[in-house]
């Protein structure tokens, strides 16, 4: 790993030459930088903390350990209150010139297919992460609703002639008609 770690990360870079050069990019970064997130967000207040190390896998493939952080404020979709969701991603992705090197990487690592002028950008590559760790309907952990009492009750075994059957109604149809 390179001690090379620039303080302002680049717009684009040569993925080729970053991974020969096992560069390092890390930033923090205000959550507006990330236009295609910004439409799943309750407001751009907050920043995103990451690191892209490029270098080449236990298999020899190209590839880029991307770490972020980020305090993603959301909207609870069920008291439509705003609220911050916590994200860390971890992932390990591999660079592929075309999509036939997909088989050739390792099972854990999600392809990348890099433009054929080798160039990247790399707010791009942390943006998708962190859409892609959007919760599909996003809960807020201190909505009382969602903290629902959900202890069942203590089972005393003769319950059985107590309970009512919801096909008792159709069995009693059935008697009727035959």
């Amino acid at each position: 790993m390179s001690a090379d770690v620039p303080r302002l990360v680049p717009e684009s870079v040569d993925a080729w030459r970053a991974v020969t050069a096992n560069r390092v990019y890390q930033a923090d970064v205000p959550l507006d930088r990330f236009p295609r997130l910004l439409g799943s967000l309750a407001d751009a207040e907050g920043r995103c903390r990451f690191r892209l190390e490029f270098g080449r896998d236990a298999l020899g493939a190209a590839s880029i350990d991307l770490t972020a952080e980020a305090e993603l404020p959301l909207i609870c979709q069920r008291s439509l209150q705003r609220f911050v969701q916590p994200v860390r991603v971890e992932q390990k992705l591999g660079l592929l010139r075309s999509e036939r090197e997909e088989n050739a990487l390792a099972p854990e690592t999600e392809p990348v297919l890099v433009p054929e002028d080798g160039m990247l950008k790399l707010l791009d590559l942390v943006e998708d992460e962190l859409i892609l760790a959007l919760p599909v309907v996003p809960l807020s952990p201190r909505d009382p609703d969602t903290e629902a009492d959900i202890t069942p009750e203590p089972d005393d075994g003769d319950d059985d002639e107590k309970r009512i059957n919801p096909f008792a109604a159709l069995a009693a149809l059935k008697q009727k008609s035959s």
